[in-house]
């Protein structure tokens, strides 16, 4: 049997950790590796830069060589190399990386994925409505009816992929389009409006674009400043026929916290719901995906898998790169069997509907021997500000509950302190035994 080369081995590891890590950590720091070598049991990756290096280092490290070690079934250390230079540089934990001036990205059309298009968008009954709206305001932006258009759905069915296709569409016309999440609206309204001081500049920059598409809408609620800020920013868009489209995972009157005026506005075009997908729709979508990445697959090991993920599109793509990349490492042909095998502690997870947050709550406060008003009180020694934090970041990982209402769920807390305490346990999962055998040991708890 022959070597596995590099890519082979990073082709099954990216397999998993897109399963692992969220969408918008995959495509920004993982999405553009490619595997280079493979020697020693040491996998040297190429990366398009050095921030996406140190990125790596210190934050997925752990996770990359975790499911590394999985598939190769013994220690594999990992390097990564910058593709403009040319010597590997193996990132070390802890080790200091000089990297350039980050520039803050425009948020502007270049943020839209290339990929995400109407032609490639699967169509059926479980999206129809969506897929037309959104086709009716690429066609003819600004039509009051259209205006805004509101995408809702659960995670990982297809919100994005028609938010960016719409941009798409409106960049090759000519228009200019600006697409960011709201957590990127709300970061720069920070940084540009409040702490450098120019409102007006950070006002006029989003009045006079053609297009604004904002993903995940939802995350402004709570955040007073912010939602007066796109209060107006829409008022200034809709006003002067431009057009607006947001996602969001719930409808308008369901959004939490946010103000009445503002939902109002949300709810002034039309919103269309994009529910989970059907076996036909699974299968089309597993049919589609493996014809356009060249994969001939048998039709019983399709079926197997759009029988085995059942909720979630992201997932179900994941799935497939993961046997297909499964079968390349056992040079084999893919059955049936085999992508059972690929996807064992994949199906183990079902049914898919996220744990509720009260269970959550009292998983960890078990772990820690808390009581749950210990965790939504104000007591603030070592162990119970941990074990509060852990909370917030299972709340945030593992559920769809707003900033603000993971806050209300613990005794009223600010929505910053929720997703510090989100930043804070991801980070520590790196490098914290505690905080890894902890959580280790509550996920262990919830299965």
């Amino acid at each position: 049997m022959r070597s596995r080369t590099a890519q082979e081995i990073w082709d099954a590891a990216l397999g998993e950790l897109q399963l692992q890590v969220s969408r918008a950590n995959y495509r920004t720091w993982l999405e553009k590796t490619k595997g280079l070598s493979y020697q020693e049991n040491q996998l040297v990756l190429s990366v398009p830069n050095t921030f996406v290096a140190e990125y790596l280092d210190k934050n997925l490290r752990s996770l990359i060589e975790k499911t590394l070690m999985g598939i190769t079934q013994s220690e594999v250390r990992v390097g990564f190399t910058v593709d403009s230079l040319s010597s590997a540089v193996e990132a070390k934990p802890g080790q200091s990386v000089n990297l350039p001036a980050v520039i803050p990205q425009s948020g502007n059309a270049s943020r839209l994925n290339p990929k995400y298009t109407f032609d490639t968008f699967v169509v059926s009954k479980c999206n129809r409505m969506a897929f037309a709206a959104a086709c009716s305001a690429a066609d003819k932006p600004g039509v009051s009816s259209y205006n805004p258009l509101y995408i809702y759905g659960g995670v990982g069915l297809g919100k994005t992929h028609l938010l960016n296709a719409i941009g798409n569409a409106a960049v090759t016309k000519g228009m200019h389009v600006i697409a960011v999440s709201a957590e990127q609206f709300t970061n720069e309204f920070v940084t540009t409006a409040i702490r450098e001081r120019k409102a007006e500049e950070f006002r006029s920059r989003y009045r006079n674009t053609d297009m604004l598409l904002i993903d995940d809408i939802q995350f402004i609620s709570g955040k007073e400043a912010t939602e007066e800020s796109f209060f107006h920013v829409f008022n200034d868009l809709r006003d002067a026929d431009r057009q607006i489209v947001l996602t969001s995972n719930c409808p308008p009157h369901s959004i939490p916290a946010i103000e009445d005026r503002l939902r109002s506005r949300l709810e002034w075009g039309l919103s269309a719901g994009i529910h989970p997908p059907d076996f036909e729709t699974r299968l089309a979508i597993l049919q589609a995906k493996a014809r356009k990445d060249g994969v001939e697959l048998a039709p019983d090991v399709l079926t197997f898998i759009a029988e085995s993920i059942r909720q979630n599109i992201r997932e179900l793509e994941g799935s497939l790169n993961r046997v297909v990349a499964y079968s390349r490492l056992l040079q084999t042909v893919v059955t049936p069997a085999l992508a059972s095998e690929a996807l064992r502690d994949i199906s183990d997870r079902h049914p898919k509907s996220p744990p509720a947050p009260l269970l959550l709550v009292e998983a960890v406060a078990a772990y820690f021997n808390l009581g749950i008003e210990d965790l939504t009180g104000s007591k603030r020694d070592k162990q119970t500000m941990l074990a509060r934090q852990i909370v917030m970041y299972f709340l945030r990982e593992k559920t769809e509950l707003s900033l603000a209402s993971i806050g209300r769920e613990l005794g009223g807390r600010q929505p910053i302190t929720v997703s510090q305490s989100h930043k804070k346990i991801s980070k520590e999962l790196a490098d914290n035994p505690e905080v890894q055998q902890a959580i280790q040991a509550i996920q262990q708890s919830l299965r």
